[in-house]
């Protein structure tokens, strides 16, 4: 196979990280925007879509098409609740101070963790897709008659890959209707430019935090749920995800929604075109040092604005 072919192949599977990490991403940036909160757990909240989605499929024991509607609809919600529960109890009571929100949410992933692991064990486990049907991917040429195209043996996606890059683009299209064209979406950015000045016109800014909290949880637990019939639950699934979370926010900017997007889509397709063609370890290393840069000569990231 020639190498267009192999780069259309790398960038589709890049497309793929790329869906999922957005969703992932989105949610860490919006409690970061809106309640100023350095969610060191949100990782976990990954990781427990991809658990209950397992969970789920196993309980119900029905065929692929309805344990897996059951899973994307039962993980997120029962992920973001258990959010805004922690949100409520733990990060209220210390008032949401940066330093100690930092401790506190580091002690929710290692318990959130350590449960997971006695409760579903230590071993992979793999989600049936509810559908997998492979497609040939065409290339072209020119040759002596001109354009024309061909099918390289072995050019191809599956049908549920292609789901999560359009299931990926409908939630964050939502996620956009919501905050710019709803009055809750209103309140939430309100919220993020003075909680002081929201307070005191009547918005009940605790609710909007345990809100926020438990939404960009679900979000996690969304992206967990999809790459579950791809990539096999686990409980320490979840650091990958933080880690790559955290170098998109950075990059793209510090609760700038539209910056994590972009930011997402160029970490996720380098890091699916550099594992493809080279190793995935060389694709974080690079992810790495460009967060390191970013760091160095533009704190604020590329899309966000500097504190004054």
């Amino acid at each position: 196979m020639d190498f267009g072919p192999y780069l259309m192949l790398a960038t589709l599977e890049g497309a793929v990280t790329a869906a999922v990490l957005a969703l992932t991403a989105v949610g860490l940036s919006l409690v970061f925007g809106v309640m100023r909160v350095v969610n060191v757990a949100h990782g976990e909240f990954y990781m427990l879509g991809a658990v209950l989605a397992w969970v789920v499929s196993d309980m119900l024991g029905a065929g692929p098409v309805v344990s897996f509607a059951a899973a994307i609809l039962c993980a997120p919600l029962l992920v973001g609740l258990m959010a805004a529960l922690a949100d409520v109890t733990v990060l209220k009571r210390i008032d949401y101070d940066p330093e100690r929100t930092i401790v506190a949410t580091i002690g929710i992933l290692y318990i959130l963790q350590q449960l997971t692991l006695m409760g579903y064990g230590p071993d992979a486990r793999p989600v049936q897709p509810p559908f997998n049907h492979r497609l040939a991917l065409p290339w072209f040429e020119w040759g002596e008659n001109g354009f024309a195209l061909y099918w390289p043996w072995g050019l191809s996606i599956t049908s549920y890959k292609l789901f999560v890059i359009g299931a990926a683009l409908a939630v964050l299209l939502g996620i956009w209707v919501l905050l710019r064209r709803t009055r809750l979406g209103l309140i939430m950015r309100a919220t993020q430019m003075d909680g002081e000045m929201a307070q005191a016109f009547g918005i009940p800014i605790e609710r909007v935090y345990a809100l926020v909290f438990g939404l960009g949880a679900a979000l996690a637990a969304l992206s967990g749920v999809l790459i579950v019939p791809i990539q096999q639950a686990h409980y320490l699934m979840g650091g990958d995800a933080l880690l790559l979370s955290f170098i998109v926010v950075i990059i793209g900017g510090l609760g700038s929604l539209s910056g994590t997007l972009i930011a997402a889509l160029l970490i996720g397709m380098s890091d699916g075109i550099i594992s493809v063609f080279f190793s995935p370890t060389l694709a974080k290393i690079i992810a790495t040092l460009v967060v390191a840069m970013v760091l160095v000569f533009r704190p604020q990231g590329l899309f966000g604005t500097r504190a004054k």
